[in-house]
């Protein structure tokens, strides 16, 4: 069972390219054109593999439905969310810290969705985090990020959350390839129609441009998401959640490096009472 232990890991690393590549990509291609042009090609790849492979293809209408809905926030919401508040001005890091607060949101509708209990350390873990977003938050107030840009990016810390409440409660017997395919289908369908509607379809094409794009497609809408979903159907969603709050230092240290993004003290200490809230929330 190497890939068990090595998944959370991997996927921890993977996910967090997943911003360094938006930023990379964006300067180049409006977010939602950006994105369906991305999902529609993954999800032909998926179909591609499952029929090679021969996996499931046809999983029943009900199924299918389902997994619409799950793309719909995990997809639409999470990363069309993400794309735009980048595309906004809003730094990469910044994007990851946020959210990264999803296992806080998991565990509290976790209560009502999967039957969870609410222990008094993980209340004052909540808070904690919220304190440690609006300090890491906090410089970025002072660089006029767009009002799109914050509201944004919350959009993609519910649709996070809500995907993963939905995978666990109802996506655990959906076929893996085929019901990613199916996600990826409907939700490039969705977000083009966006960008047609708002007229946001301006795309050009360069070695930067196709490298980032490649990248995000193979890597993180085929092997970051069979991943994340491979280890939603295996563990719990409270521990699956947890790995999003080890994204930011990953993100933080590429953006650095790629970038030039620094984080202050005041981001740092953010950081380090947002992983105390997180852990309050998520222990035992």
């Amino acid at each position: 069972m190497k890939l068990a232990r090595f998944a959370p890991a991997l996927f921890v690393l993977l996910w967090s390219t997943g911003f360094v590549g938006a930023k990379y990509g964006l300067p180049y291609a409006d977010p939602f054109v950006f994105l369906s042009i991305r999902v529609l090609i993954a999800a032909v790849l998926l179909f591609a593999v499952a029929y090679l492979l021969k996996m499931p293809v046809r999983i029943g209408g009900n199924a299918i439905a389902r997994s619409s809905i799950i793309g719909f926030f995990l997809h639409a919401c999470y990363l069309g969310g993400v794309f735009y508040s980048i595309a906004q001005g809003l730094p990469a890091g910044v994007a990851a810290v946020v959210t990264s607060l999803q296992p806080v949101l998991v565990s509290i509708f976790a209560v009502k969705v999967l039957g969870e209990q609410l222990r008094i350390s993980q209340v004052a873990g909540l808070l904690l985090g919220l304190c440690g977003v609006i300090l890491v938050l906090g410089p970025s107030f002072k660089a006029h990020i767009p009002t799109g840009g914050i509201i944004a990016i919350a959009v993609a810390l519910i649709g996070s959350t809500t995907a993963t409440l939905l995978q666990k409660r109802v996506g655990a017997d959906i076929p893996l390839v085929a019901g990613t395919a199916y996600q990826y289908l409907f939700t490039g369908l969705v977000l083009g129609v966006i960008a047609l509607a708002t007229g946001n379809t301006h795309l050009t094409w360069s070695a930067r441009f196709t490298a980032a794009f490649v990248w995000l497609v193979l890597v993180l809408s085929v092997g970051a998401i069979l991943l994340l979903l491979w280890l939603l159907n295996s563990g719990s969603a409270a521990s699956v959640s947890s790995l999003f709050y080890l994204v930011p230092p990953a993100t933080a240290i590429e953006a650095f490096f790629l970038f030039g993004e620094k984080v202050n003290t005041q981001g740092f200490l953010g950081i380090g009472v947002t992983a105390l809230g997180v852990w309050l929330v998520i222990r035992g």
